[in-house]
């Protein structure tokens, strides 16, 4: 296994599959243009590969500093591929983020998953995450509230 983080076009490609599983609405015409307005933003794109070819587990970050929590890593996307998940991947994902945010200086590492997720909430908190927060929010460009997530 190895992780990257993904900068080529090639690379940010290939997380398309996995990331889509996570993200439905995602288009894979526009993928690579989309994450790369996101990276101008500070997003970063990780991918674990299995024998280095192909990608198993994406984790899509960033950095922020609140008052609340001082400097953050917060995971946007934390998804492994559905048809191999309880392989460790997910485990050796969040593993690398934990680490990443140590070397970056953060207090903490943080994500938000949505209400349904169970199975997401039973593997974080599997792994040391605890719940800290209720996340509360409001469209107010007219569209609806996602559900899936």
């Amino acid at each position: 296994m190895r992780i990257d983080i993904a900068n080529t076009d090639v690379d940010i490609a290939a997380c398309y599959q996995v990331l889509h599983q996570l993200r439905p609405k995602l288009n894979e015409s526009t993928f690579v243009d989309d994450v790369r307005r996101l990276q101008e933003g500070g997003y970063f794109l990780a991918s674990l590969r299995d024998d280095d070819v192909v990608v198993r587990c994406v984790a899509g970050y960033r950095y922020y500093e609140m008052f609340a929590t001082g400097v953050t890593l917060y995971v946007d996307d934390l998804v492994s591929d559905a048809t191999h998940r309880s392989s460790g991947y997910g485990k050796a994902m969040l593993d690398w983020l934990i680490a990443e945010s140590v070397r970056n200086g953060c207090n903490f590492l943080t994500l938000d998953s949505g209400l349904k997720r169970l199975d997401a909430h039973r593997f974080y908190r599997k792994h040391g995450l605890q719940d800290m927060a209720l996340h509360f929010a409001i469209p107010v460009d007219g569209g609806p509230m996602w559900t899936s997530e």
